[in-house]
């Protein structure tokens, strides 16, 4: 399984990679923000992407929405960050998300909800 991990912090990726480095099934590619990402997709077709909010020259909401609006990915796209305002998580939702997960995370969490988006 892909996934493709969207995030401009170093130290974010690191701890998803370390968080998700236990299923051995699950590829990892990382992207340091949306425009990288898009580059990305281009080869990759990913399971599932898990991206952050606030990242300069495309955020994960725009991200989101390329994703589903000119790309035509349809696989779970879950937004990780600190934004957890109702009106973030329903421009999230309209632009095609999955999910919403809260930062900071426990390890274990990230991988429970990831296996359950995976497996469906």
């Amino acid at each position: 399984m892909k996934i493709l991990v969207v995030d401009d912090s170093k130290s974010i990726r690191s701890l998803i990679d370390f968080s998700l480095s236990e299923l051995p099934e699950v590829e990892l590619t990382f992207a340091k923000d949306g425009v990288d990402a898009i580059e990305k997709l281009n080869t990759l077709v990913p399971d599932l992407i898990l991206t952050d909010v606030n990242m300069p020259h495309m955020n994960g909401i725009t991200l989101t929405s390329k994703c589903r609006q000119e790309l035509g990915i349809t696989c779970p796209i879950l937004i990780l960050t600190t934004e957890g305002e109702r009106k973030k998580k329903n421009a999230g939702k309209n632009a095609g998300a999955t999910g919403w997960i809260i930062k900071p995370f426990a390890p274990e969490k990230l991988k429970s909800v990831i296996q359950r988006f995976l497996k469906s």
